[in-house]
């Protein structure tokens, strides 16, 4: 099980564009339209599949919405911060 980081490291490994929501780090990815979103969640579902950690994943008109945590370890982990910041450079 990943070991939750303390309130300082989330601040510190929080990437570009995510905020912290309680036990939780999301971000909004904006698109032009419905279906660049809808690929999106689809490549970065793979990116999560592989890493066996998932998100949850929000699609609607021209946004989506991406949650993620540790369930098991109860909270925001360095798996979190990773994959995060794996989804800002498809984004980009």
């Amino acid at each position: 099980m990943a070991d939750l980081l303390s309130d300082e490291e989330i601040e510190a490994r929080l990437p570009e564009g995510w905020e912290r929501d309680g036990d939780e780090i999301v971000r909004t990815f904006e698109f032009d339209s419905y279906l660049p979103g809808v690929g999106f969640a689809s490549g970065i579902g793979g990116i999560a599949e592989d890493a066996w950690h998932h998100p949850e994943i929000t699609i609607t008109w021209g946004e989506v919405e991406v949650r993620l945590t540790t369930h098991d370890a109860g909270g925001i982990t360095e798996k979190d911060t990773d994959l995060a910041a794996r989804f800002n450079d498809v984004y980009e």
